[in-house]
């Protein structure tokens, strides 16, 4: 009769040999392209001992091409749960050493598998990416695997938080579970996402150029804006993943946790930050870092579209999601990208019971040719959109110039606005004193005898009378004009008053954006 120990002592030698994954040769390989294993990478993001292996002995069914003769520990793929700050998340972490990570038939299952788990149980799901794409070998059906994970992104957004990090390549019918998650980290030098690789394009269309030229982390952190976060390791990488998370919520039902705070709220030196001048610019972040708790400010997508700023902070410990413009790039004027990026970032934390502070100094959408040509007017409207759609809390403070349908888009009283503020040195009017005053009283410049000086005259006439807060004040469209020095002292009490904020829209099944 078998002795029960010898089950054990076979079982733990099965499970050593799934843990081995593709074999030390292959192991050392992947240590000496700078990269980790995926265990290793589970280890550094998740608390010490938390994380709880799901379906470790599951293997591929394949038959075809050498693939019956072919061992696959894991079929290429880590899947469990796990503690990230003490909360619970689930994950599955790509095994680059077992079929490059390619996906099949069971690898998509088990990631299936444990996205179904994360859904039902309210928690963030992460997906650490490094795959070689589809195994081609297993044909249809690993592009059916393909199907069922995307079908599960998108039925979960908004559910539960998604995020993905690119560790290695990330090719083909790959890049679609990533690019439809919330967030995309990627690490420097190590991973590449695109649709057709640089050979394809090569093939097809003459164009020469490097994996890390065509989809490497600084392209996709500053041009495409498919990324929103990067890091030099993976290590650090992980450690960003951590962060992150600390901010969100479980889920959609749920809200972020508020942490422990003391202090002052009155900020004296907003007043020297923010020149009087309209046309001089100066770093948003720096107004930031005077409203927001200390050290909480955690900017997402910080190269791409430098014209906005967003990402998470607190307040008195409350997680805010901030939309600023950034005089410092275009004048914080709003163009294609820029309208993208805070778009999406909205609707994010609508998702997920993130109250949203917009910090407006804007002259407007961006002129141009390429502008108008490439879709600025669907674009800016998804902003409209964004902010109109969602029923959190939303305090706008105006901290100078607010012009035109930039103005109106940009978390207005009309388009739904809970709280508006404004500096009193603000400027709120369909366009700027300069502009308007060249259109309203261009007769009256060309007849005098002195253009320039007359042109000057009705500058100021126009600035004093239509570009301040009071107006806008004396109709509603300002709730209040405040002392900057107060701006954090301002918005916390607005944050307490809108705390049970509760919001009723029409029945439909969804609206249809303008993508």
């Amino acid at each position: 009769m078998t002795d029960i120990y010898e089950k054990i002592n076979e079982l733990y030698d099965r499970k050593r040999e799934i843990e081995l994954g593709g074999g030390d040769d292959k192991i050392e390989k992947q240590h000496q392209k700078g990269k980790l294993t995926a265990r290793e990478r589970i280890e550094l993001l998740v608390d010490p001992g938390s994380f709880v292996e799901l379906n470790a002995f599951i293997e591929h069914r394949g038959h075809d091409f050498g693939l019956e003769n072919a061992k696959g520990p894991g079929d290429g793929v880590v899947t469990g749960y796990a503690k990230v700050n003490g909360r619970p998340i689930y994950l599955f972490s790509q095994d680059f050493t077992v079929f490059g990570g390619a996906l099949g038939e069971m690898h998509a299952k088990k990631i299936a598998n444990v996205m179904d788990l994360a859904a039902q149980n309210g928690a963030p799901f992460i997906g650490l990416n490094d795959s070689g794409g589809a195994r081609i070998q297993e044909g249809v059906v690993s592009l059916d695997g393909y199907g069922h994970v995307f079908y599960r992104n998108a039925i979960y957004s908004g559910v539960i938080p998604q995020i993905s990090v690119i560790m290695g390549p990330c090719a083909g019918g790959a890049v679609y579970s990533p690019a439809i998650t919330d967030f995309v980290f990627m690490v420097d030098e190590t991973s590449q996402m695109f649709i057709t690789g640089p050979k394809v394009i090569e093939t097809v269309t003459g164009e020469k150029i490097s994996s890390e030229d065509l989809g490497g982390s600084k392209v996709h952190n500053t041009i495409s804006g498919n990324a929103h976060f990067r890091a030099g390791s993976e290590e650090e990488v992980l450690q960003m993943v951590r962060k992150l998370i600390s901010y969100l919520p479980q889920n959609s039902k749920e809200k972020a946790i508020k942490n422990s705070w003391d202090g002052d709220d009155y900020r004296p030196d907003l007043t020297d930050i923010v020149p009087f001048d309209a046309v001089r610019p100066y770093d948003v972040r720096l107004v930031i870092e005077q409203v927001v708790d200390a050290d909480s400010f955690f900017e997402v997508q910080r190269e791409f579209a430098k014209n906005i700023v967003v990402g998470f902070a607190r307040i008195r410990g409350e997680v805010v999601g901030l939309v600023c413009n950034q005089p410092k790039f275009m004048a914080g004027g709003l163009d294609i990208d820029s309208s993208d990026k805070a778009s999406r970032f909205i609707r994010f934390c609508d998702s997920f019971n993130i109250p949203i502070v917009t910090f407006e100094d804007v002259t407007g959408f961006f002129p141009g040719i390429k502008q108008e040509h490439g879709g600025i007017i669907r674009h800016g409207a998804k902003i409209l959109y964004a902010y109109s759609e969602a029923t959190v809390p939303k305090i706008t403070v105006i901290l100078r110039k607010a012009y035109g349908g930039a103005y109106v888009a940009l978390n207005s009283k009309s388009i739904g606005a809970d709280i508006v503020y404004a500096w009193p040195n603000a400027e709120i009017a369909v366009m700027g004193p300069e502009g308007a005053a060249n259109i309203i009283f261009a007769k009256e410049i060309a007849a005098s005898v002195n253009p320039e000086e007359t042109r000057k005259q009705k500058i100021a006439e126009y600035r004093e009378k239509f570009a301040n807060p009071y107006i806008a004040a004396s109709q509603g469209m300002v709730d209040d004009v405040i002392d900057p020095r107060e701006t954090r002292m301002k918005i916390v009490q607005a944050l307490e008053m809108l705390g049970n904020k509760q919001e009723e829209r029409p029945y439909k099944k969804h609206g249809n954006i303008p993508l």
